[in-house]
């Protein structure tokens, strides 16, 4: 067996030639003359859905292909970008454009098919799982690109053929081997604003003989940061339309904060003595959120969009090396190895620190009258002196976390046939073993003991000139004590951002140091899978051959995350949050039967069936069978109906059953609000929050710096807490598909695929949220989500929260995937090739209690549905390629459709408001809501190439060459800005080149 020219390997090179491009998929029937002399010479071959050989490649279930050709003709390097671009992805829940999101997983990139989550799409490589985080994510960015031959995408459910997480669909990248020879790559971009610069550089050669081959290959990718100063619709936090309005009053100026009749919270005087309190003015709290000045003012307060990142940077480093080995006729030994090594930055303004809020201890602490620095304590003459709050945004010290990630994976395998008769068996028996560390680094987040410590007592030594921090009194001696803190270095916070000395932050470098800790938290996850697979045929059918495959897997999960002592302890402003550490065995079998019933007669080219069904026994929360049936009906050659049913299911995860539980400032809309919440238009709610709140007539939601929000989904002042349930359950699902390709004889050339698809997740496992809590207490009135949460007595604020994962309601998902493929061979014009692939979104609802009465949320055609990012109504994407002798070009079109969103203000800005009314035709409390419609948006793709005749190839083109702008959307879907994080931020231009050995 020579592995070079294997009649498999053949196969595979000949499926792939009269399938389909990357948006028109595989699976797409063949006229007869097209396919009858090749399939004499075709081997069997496994497509990702089935465990079963066979020789054609058209399945029951529909599945996109994405060659290395498609690959290397577009200008989307990553493998995470490549599949973000796929019609049926939706929005990942943590992405490089949302850099406020925290804990194990920043970093990495994430995929999540019909927009139902990324832990409910499952990622393979060569048909094996992809290490996940205890939070059951599968980070695609640690597979380089030159490893990959080519990516199979199972727009279905299959957990009766690979287990659980199967439920949205199945990613399979499949990687190169019995390469021959050696290719080298280069690739730069930017964007047209001069930023975002993008390197890659890769390797790959290989060697093959009469028995075995060896494949390596080495990438170095790196992607620099954008920044959201940088571009207009995210340098603010409502856009360049309202470039003053919703500023935080925490900010890098410095407030004190006293009682209403000593004048309230004030600000220093620019320039002015900070002993003496007259020299304060009264901090300016106008934030636009009023009708006396809706364009709000920038005067005392931060624009944090100045120093956060738009799109975080990433930089990473892999090595592959794929072997085979032919022990003799019957036997291969096969093995992988991937090693990658990642390292990310994100970056968020500096911190806003209020010390009333700070630390475990309720109520934080406060400046000492002892300070040095008070200007209403004891030591510059202040009559009655005390104790006092204060603000202060730390301008000075961004918050960077720096996670990395290095990961080994090793795939070991024998694998060959033999015959029983005139029946050939396949059989392999392999091990996976993926082990993933997570380090992250973080600084900029303060040490809440040393910040009590520096605006303790303290006092001006006179001899050295410096202001030294004091142990406070001791309430046992009446001996006034003067012991220095070691190294301490005592706080103004009252000294504005840019101005040096009086004890400020600004070029002060040991009291950064004093104040500023570097806090390391760190993760480790392990897969180890022992499988073994038999398939072949057992009977001839009237159709062909009954095909068979059963196998069994054990496979163990476990993995742990160990936050900094400092944030275990909550004794640094960075998100608290306890170790999450845990594992999970789980014990497999499953069966899988292709049935043949007719072949080649009237109206029934060919009729076959396919049955599946996998037993999954867990050590945590029991066993659970799922099931899977399809059909195949060609009824003349160039027609094919399919369809399937399938069962599925998704297992806790590590940090669903044993997570420690996080802090975190939750982005949340309070339905009381008598502005944008339901409040404001529904009677019922109003008189539901006067249960709660003193003035419920007039309430209005608290934001950041304990001022009034200006919008909806605001972040919240103080902390809520976020934690894990042991009792969670299996999500369960049900798929449908129903679809039709065709290939038509007078067209040559052309498939056109059509599938329907319905997906109904029950049981889910919602990571609860504290809109719906507040929805579910005051619009639904169902009280037992009102006990999870308090509110200040006076102020009616939530000041504390806390929400869990919970088994509840369920999510459904409807729609049709319409693939068109056309490829055109001309003698005289060269050779056209058309793709164009649509996701149409019928319905995407969800509901996350129990209560029957509560009706569900629609996802469809929203930006976000309060709690939840929406779904695009249509996504389409259509490229069109045309080659000739050296040159070549690809044009590319990225469709979505428009979305609505809660309209910014209808009382404050009508003209951006164009669906007042909306509210009256969708009384479903959750939709309540005056809306914004917005229109749809598409991004245009070009790239040129150029054949060297030194065996290279040049290519020079640009992503979004229009340079096109989506709209402002100030809901913030899948983003930190008022932008929509799907979406490119500017013209990438890009060159790239290509030499072959």
């Amino acid at each position: 067996m020579n592995p070079k020219t294997t009649p498999l390997r053949d196969a595979i090179v000949f499926a792939l030639a009269v399938g389909t491009t990357a948006a028109a998929g595989t699976g797409v029937a063949m006229a007869q003359e097209s396919t009858t002399e090749q399939t004499t010479t075709l081997d069997r071959i496994e497509v990702t859905g089935s465990r079963i050989r066979q020789v054609d490649i058209e399945t029951e279930a529909p599945v996109l292909t994405i060659t290395r050709a498609d690959i290397e003709k577009q200008g989307f390097q990553s493998v995470a970008d490549i599949l973000q671009n796929i019609s049926a992805v939706g929005a990942p829940a943590i992405s490089r454009a949302a850099p406020l999101t925290a804990g194990e997983n920043v970093g990495g990139q994430f995929i999540s098919m019909r927009n139902l989550g990324a832990a409910r799409t499952l990622i393979l490589v060569n048909g094996k799982r992809l290490g996940i985080s205890t939070s059951g994510l599968q980070d695609v960015s640690l597979i380089p690109t030159v490893a990959v031959e080519r990516i199979e995408v199972l727009k279905d459910g299959a957990s009766s053929i690979y287990g659980s997480d199967a439920i949205a669909g199945v990613v399979n990248i499949i990687t190169r081997s019995n390469f021959e020879g050696a290719t080298a790559n280069a690739y730069y971009g930017q964007y047209s604003e001069g930023d975002g610069e993008t390197t890659r550089a890769d390797f790959i050669m290989g060697f093959t003989g009469d028995r075995g081959s060896l494949t390596a290959a080495v990438e170095y990718r790196k992607e620099e940061e954008v920044f959201a100063k940088d571009r207009p619709y995210s340098a603010y936090p409502q856009s360049d339309r309202h470039p003053t309005r919703n500023w935080t009053t925490v900010s890098q100026w410095g407030v004190i904060n006293l009682p209403a009749a000593q004048g309230g919270n004030r600000v220093l005087n620019q320039g002015a003595d900070w002993r003496n309190i007259a020299n304060f003015h009264a901090l300016n709290t106008n934030t636009g959120a009023t009708a006396a000045d809706p364009n709000g003012s920038t005067v005392d307060k931060s624009n944090t969009n100045q120093q956060t990142h738009l799109r975080t940077p990433l930089e990473s480093r892999s090595l592959f090396v794929n072997g085979l080995f032919d022990i003799n006729e019957f036997v291969r030994f096969r093995a992988d190895m991937l090693y990658t090594d990642r390292d990310a930055d994100r970056q968020v303004a500096g911190y806003p620190f209020q010390s009333g809020a700070a630390g475990p201890i309720p109520g934080g602490f406060t400046m000492s009258r002892d300070s040095y620095y008070n200007p209403v304590g004891n030591q510059h003459g202040y009559a009655t002196p005390q104790d006092v709050n204060f603000w202060r945004r730390t301008w000075e010290v961004p918050r960077v976390d720096s996670p990395s990630s290095n990961t080994w994976r090793f795939s070991t395998a024998l694998e060959g046939s033999f015959d029983v008769g005139e029946r050939i068996f396949d059989w392999d028996v392999n091990y996976l073993y993926n082990n993933n560390t997570v380090h992250q680094e973080n600084y900029g987040n303060l040490n809440i003991d040393r910040a009590k410590q520096s605006t303790g007592r303290s006092q001006l030594n006179a001899a050295t000139g410096q202001v030294e921090c004091l142990l406070p009194d001791n309430p046992a001696t009446t001996v006034v004590e003067r012991v220095v803190i070691p190294g301490c270095v005592a706080w103004n916070p009252f000294i504005p951002f840019g101005r040096t000395g009086d004890g400020g932050l600004t070029g002060n470098q040991a009291l950064q140091d004093w104040l500023f800790q570097r806090l390391n938290s760190s993760g480790e996850t392990e897969t180890n899978v022992y499988a073994a697979n038999l398939s072949g045929s057992i009977a001839t059918l009237p159709g062909g051959d009954l095909g068979m495959a059963v196998g069994y897997e054990n496979r163990k999960e476990k993995g742990r995350f160990i936050p900094d002592a400092q944030a275990v302890t909550g004794n640094s402003t960075t998100l608290a949050g306890g170790p999450t550490q845990g594992s999970y065995t789980v014990d497999e079998v499953y069966a899988e039967l292709y049935i043949p019933v007719l072949a080649d007669i009237t109206m029934a080219k060919e009729l076959s069936f396919s049955v599946a069904s996998r037993y999954s026994d867990y050590d945590t929360f029991g066993d659970t069978v799922n099931s899977k049936f399809g059909f195949k009906w060609k009824p003349i050659d160039s027609l094919l109906f399919r369809g399937t049913y399938a069962e599925g299911f998704r297992a806790p995860t590590i940090n669903d059953l044993f997570g420690g539980g996080s802090q975190t400032f939750s982005f949340f809309t309070d339905p009381c609000d008598t502005s944008f919440g339901a409040s404001a238009t529904n009677p019922s709610v109003r008189a539901n929050c006067a249960r709660d709140i003193v003035n419920a007539n007039t309430y209005r939601q608290l934001q950041q710096g304990f001022v009034t929000a200006g919008s909806g989904n605001s972040q919240t002042p103080v902390p809520f807490f976020s934690g894990s349930n042991d009792q969670l359950i299996p999500e369960t699902s049900e798929s449908k598909t129903l679809g039709v390709v065709w290939s038509p004889e007078f067209v040559q050339g052309l498939n056109v695929s059509l599938d329907w698809w319905k997906i109904r997740i029950d049981d889910t496992i919602v990571a609860d949220s504290p809109t719906q809590m507040l929805n579910d207490c005051y619009i639904q009135n169902d009280p037992t989500r009102c006990v999870d949460f308090t509110r200040d007595a006076t102020r009616g604020f939530v000041n504390s929260l806390t929400f869990t994962g919970i088994n509840a309601g369920y999510r459904e998902a409807e729609g049709y995937d319409l693939d068109l493929g056309y490829r055109l061979p001309t003698d005289s014009f060269g050779n056209f090739n058309l793709s164009w692939q649509t996701t149409y979104t019928v319905g995407d609802e969800i509901k996350t209690d129990t209560n029957p009465a509560t009706p569900p949320q629609q996802l469809v055609g929203y930006a976000t549905s309060p709690g939840f990012t929406g779904t695009f109504r249509i996504r389409s994407n259509a490229s069109l390629g045309w080659d000739m002798g050296a040159f070549g070009v690809t044009w590319g079109a990225r469709y979505y459709s428009g979305q609505k969103e809660t309209c910014l203000s209808l009382a404050l800005f009508p003209a951006e408001c164009d669906n007042p009314g909306f509210a009256v035709s969708n009384p479903s409390p959750a939709q309540a809501r005056a809306i914004n419609e917005l229109g749809s948006n598409t991004f245009h793709d070009l790239e040129f190439r150029w054949q060297a005749p030194w065996n290279a190839t040049v290519a020079l083109g640009a992503n979004n060459v229009f340079d096109h702008v989506g709209p402002v959307l100030y809901s913030q879907p899948s983003a930190n800005v008022s932008y929509q994080g799907q979406f490119d931020i500017g013209r990438f231009i890009y060159m790239k080149y290509q030499q072959r050995f």
